[in-house]
């Protein structure tokens, strides 16, 4: 006897859902890859020892489960921030503390707001709650939309700063002044911190209604394990907990970011590469006369110009065939006005990014520029 079909049986939201499009991951070599944001270094030394000591010799530690609260990795966390356990949240990923945040300020009958373009992935977190969103739209000066953040009547707003995919970051002065304003969480996702000249941590101790959101995905390279956290005031971090899925951050994941965040020297030495790395490509986009965002992430937003002078959503899908093609794999963004102009270029290693600027002068010399 046939089954039944299962969609029906779904709430009826869930079959409108439009799942988050990860950056390409291509699983033939060759590639230069810039494309995902990810580090171009790899971890402190210090994670790879931790995880053979939490394995051990025969692995008996996996049949276990993890410390529920990540409590060790929680008290790391405070140290390095210099706050207390709790104030810290620890996440499968920052992704799964946005989507805590989401669970406990989100709904049919509670707006979450946050500004666009940023990380694509707030609306299908709101989207999976069946929620309301308010989103309000930055112009091309990506100015802070203080007035219009104000006046909102979201339970949580989100504000990704640095901004992605811009690199544009927002000073602690304009936070203060959506803080002083608007009624609701500011929910200060802080990604590309280490990246920046700024962050928000020293205003948390003014500001109950403030969460910083970090992860360990980006400054320092663990991806592929999945650690995140949040920082706020303990009954924000409670709530948080109430909706936290049990276990949900891996004994190995939990030895190694606590590794990570010990070994502070190896990570500013790295930072300080990629630093260095990305304003001397911020120079080179401006030599070559491209209109680009003062980046204070790990990656480059920036209108590619052709050989006849044109900027536009066109040049731009050239400019990203002709690298793809040529196995330089960057991020093209052309479903809004906004961003189709642009690529968004993850800073990699010196001679990455050689071949990058190169390949974009063959771009310019051939048909596609």
């Amino acid at each position: 006897m046939p089954s039944s079909p299962l969609t029906p049986l779904a709430l009826p939201h869930v079959p409108k859902l439009h799942a988050y499009t990860p950056g390409l991951q291509p699983a033939e070599s060759g590639w230069v890859k810039l494309n995902t944001n990810e580090f171009p270094y790899p971890p402190s030394p210090r994670v790879a020892e931790a995880i053979l000591r939490e394995v051990g010799s025969d692995g008996a530690s996996l049949r276990l489960y993890p410390n529920p609260k990540s409590q060790p990795l929680r008290a790391a966390v405070a140290w390095l921030h210099g706050l207390r356990e709790e104030n810290v949240c620890i996440g499968n990923g920052s992704d799964d503390i946005l989507n805590l945040l989401v669970r406990v300020f989100g709904g049919p009958a509670a707006a979450v707001g946050y500004t666009f373009p940023s990380y694509s992935l707030y609306p299908v977190l709101v989207e999976i709650q069946d929620g309301r969103k308010d989103v309000i739209e930055f112009d091309r000066s990506m100015r802070l939309p203080l007035e219009r953040m104000a006046a909102s009547t979201a339970r949580a707003f989100f504000l990704t700063s640095p901004n992605a995919p811009t690199g544009v970051a927002f000073s602690n002065a304009d936070l203060e002044r959506v803080l002083a304003a608007y009624g609701g969480v500011l929910v200060v996702d802080e990604a590309y911190a280490p990246f920046a000249t700024e962050n928000a941590i020293p205003l948390l101790a003014r500001h109950p209604r403030l969460v910083v959101v970090r992860t360990l995905s980006k400054a320092y390279a663990l991806a592929g394990l999945r650690v995140g956290y949040a920082l706020g005031d303990p009954e924000l971090i409670g709530l948080l907990d109430r909706v936290r899925d049990s276990y949900n951050v891996n004994r190995l994941s939990q030895a190694a970011a606590i590794a990570a965040l010990g070994d502070t020297d190896y990570y500013a030495g790295v930072v300080a590469k990629v630093k260095a790395t990305r304003d001397a490509h911020l120079a080179r986009f401006a030599q070559r006369g491209w209109f680009t965002y003062p980046s204070q992430a790990n990656f480059i937003f920036t209108e590619p110009r052709d050989a006849r002078g044109e900027t536009g959503p066109v040049v731009a899908k050239s400019a990203y065939d002709f690298l793809c093609a040529r196995k330089v794999l960057v991020r093209h963004f052309p479903s809004h006005a906004l961003t189709a102009p642009f690529l968004r270029i993850t800073v990699g290693k010196d001679a990455e990014m050689q071949v990058l600027q190169q390949t974009l002068d063959g771009w310019l010399g051939g048909s596609g520029g």
